[in-house]
């Protein structure tokens, strides 16, 4: 485990830079989850992005499985990446490990196009307490293991506000993504509101 996870450490850093703060946090019964906090500059706008690290010690398991497989299955890191200085996002730092313990917690398997809700603000006045998990592969790569593991992959996670997340129910992720992309919506603004969805 602890291999896997300085692997995983590196390879963030890698494609992220250093980080310039890091938290841990444990939930009763689980391992440890840690968010670090990296920045970056697009054009003259200054992009903070928060990474887990700790969910993908273990492998997801179907809930409907009778018995956990210790080394084969899918492993994940939850990536948010949110404009800085326009709201406290450091506070999404709890609601993230949270995301990242679910696994190991009620047994879900955390995958592209799925919804997670923390059920509340991701950040406080923040217009989400949800998120769309998105594809893999554009800011981080998937990080190879051993066989017989699973690599890493770092899921990028969109936040939505609870329209969003109700149409989305309804429609699918990808009708959804389709709207934000033809009404160009800046997902990484954490002010942004719903966008239109008639």
């Amino acid at each position: 485990m602890e291999d896997v996870l300085a692997l995983v450490d590196a390879r963030l850093r890698s494609a992220l830079g250093e980080p310039d703060a890091r938290a841990a946090v444990t939930f009763l019964g689980t391992d440890r989850i840690e968010v670090l906090r990296f920045r970056d500059r697009d054009g003259d706008k200054e992009i903070v992005r928060y990474a887990t690290l700790g969910m993908s010690a273990h492998p997801m398991t179907d809930p409907t499985a009778t018995l956990a497989d210790p080394v084969k299955g899918p492993r994940a890191e939850l990536i948010l990446s949110v404009r800085a200085g326009l709201a406290d996002t450091d506070k999404a730092l709890r609601p993230l490990a949270v995301l990242a313990a679910s696994p190991q917690v009620e047994g879900v398997i955390v995958a592209p196009g799925a919804s997670l809700d923390v059920g509340e603000p991701l950040w406080p006045s923040a217009p989400f307490s949800s998120v769309l998990v998105a594809e893999p592969g554009g800011l981080v790569e998937d990080l190879e293991l051993d066989d017989p593991m699973d690599p890493v992959r770092f899921l990028p996670l969109l936040p939505m506000t609870s329209n969003e997340a109700a149409w989305k129910r309804v429609h699918g992720a990808a009708e959804l993504q389709e709207r934000w992309l033809t009404h160009g919506t800046d997902l990484r603004d954490p002010l942004r509101r719903s966008v239109t969805l008639d």
